[in-house]
This record gives C-alpha cells, structure tokens and sequence, in this order.
C-alpha cells in the first residue's frame, strides 16, 4: 500500500484548513445584512407607530372642531329661528298698530270733513262728496246714458251703482231727481222698481252697451224711492263714483295736532 510522503501529507492539511476557514467570512456579512433589515423593519414600524400616533391626535382633534362647528350651526339656526319668529310677530304687531292707525285717521278726517267739505285730508277729488270708501260727483249737464258713462270714464269713475244700504240711504240723503245709473241696459220698456230691490240685482253689471238706439231702456233714479227706465238716447244728469284715495296719516294727525285740536 503506496504511503504519501511528508509533504503531500502537509499540503493536504493545508487545503483541508483552508477549505473549512474559507465559509466564516460570507456567514459574517449575512449577519450584518440582517441585522440592518431588522434596524430598518424596527425603524418603519416606529415611524408607523408614530404616524398612526399623529393621525390618531390629529383625526381626534379635528373631530373636536367639526363637533363644535356643528353645534355652532345648530346654535346659529336656533337663533335664526328665533329672531325670524321675533320679526313676524314684530310685523304684525306692526301691520296691526298701522291698520288701528289708518281707521283712526280715516274716522277723524270724516268728522273733519262733515264740518269742511273740501278740508285737505279729504281722499276724494275737490267738488267731489265722500262716503265710506267712495267719492261721488253730481253732474247737472243733461246727456244720453252712454255719453254720461264716457263722462265718468273721463274722471276715472263709472255710473253709480247701488250695491248695498249704505251707498242707499246715502243716495237718498242727496234727493237725486232724473240721474242715469250704472244699471244694464234693457231691450224692452220696464215699469219703476223700488231703489230698496235693486241692491241685489244682477242689472248692475253692465252689458249690451254697443249699440244703444231708441229700442233700449236705462236706469234713473226718478225720485227718492223709485228707479225708472227710459229710452237710453233721452237726455238726464248723471252720478259717477270712484273709489277714495286712503287717507294719509300724517297730514291728518299732524294738522290737527298743530292745531291744538287733539
């Protein structure tokens, strides 16, 4: 059996240690690798740890803001509400205290205008008489019942119309005599009614107005209590009315408080 010398056997130990020292260097610098990875893994999760910490205060601090926002609005409506409920009940307190006012000033100028027909808070034209809330004017001049009408259509007005007991009794105060009315014309002659009937006639709406010849009747008042017709073509005076301008407050209550009379 062949025997290896002294130096073969030498330069195979020294392979054998060579090739067993030769893997601790790699194994060393593993080491390192992973022990950066880990620093690295423990650095995210730090930094994680940090922004879900930040995000946590921030989330819980802005939630703190929108909730008193919300209160604050809630509060706000709240007052809105209030001060919209203040300020209707505000304006009709108001629209009540100018309604009183308005009648108060409208009865003192009536009284005012019982004693001064032509005082200046009258709210009728001048030359015009006032009656609740109507003026009313006496024309003398004699003319057919449809030229009558374009008179008051000249002033605005119309051909009186007796609607209730009122303007009635009012109308009969003045002791009209052969005053045409703003009653409908009629195709055929009619006999005097009562002034009292007519209140709730449908004749008061004026119709068949086009074409006014001899064959067509109109209303006029002949006498206190009686309504007649006639031919629409015959001359008589006529009555227009209108409605009254409001009374102006102001001019009304001021006048006389600089008069010493309130």
């Amino acid at each position: 059996m062949p025997t290896l010398d002294s130096s073969k056997i030498e330069h195979v130990q020294k392979f054998d240690q060579v090739g067993i020292k030769a893997p601790s260097a790699p194994s060393h610098g593993l080491h390192k690798r992973e022990l950066a990875l880990i620093l690295l893994c423990l650095l995210l999760m730090t930094g994680l740890g940090i922004l879900g910490s930040m995000f946590h205060l921030t989330s819980k601090r802005e939630m703190g803001k929108l909730k008193k926002l919300q209160n604050f609005k809630e509060e706000l409506q709240k007052n809105v509400s209030l001060q919209l409920m203040y300020n209707m009940d505000l304006c009709k307190k108001i629209r009540n205290i100018s309604t009183t006012l308005q009648e108060l000033a409208t009865k003192l100028c009536y009284e005012l205008y019982r004693r001064e027909p032509e005082h200046k808070c009258k709210p009728c034209p001048k030359e015009w008489m006032w009656h609740e809330d109507s003026c009313y004017k006496l024309f003398h001049n004699y003319d057919t019942w449809q030229n009558s009408g374009m008179t008051c259509s000249a002033h605005n007005a119309s051909l009186l119309k007796i609607r209730n007991k009122s303007i009635l009794e009012f109308i009969k105060s003045q002791k009209l005599y052969n005053y045409w009315l703003g009653l409908s014309p009629r195709k055929g002659y009619a006999t005097y009614k009562n002034l009292d009937e007519t209140l709730i006639s449908s004749d008061w709406f004026t119709r068949n107005t086009s074409d006014l010849n001899d064959g067509k009747y109109c209303g006029f008042i002949g006498s206190i209590e009686y309504v007649y017709y006639a031919s629409c073509t015959s001359p008589k005076h006529s009555v227009c009315e209108k409605l009254a301008n409001p009374v102006k407050i102001e001019s009304t209550l001021m006048d006389e408080e600089l008069d010493g009379r309130i």
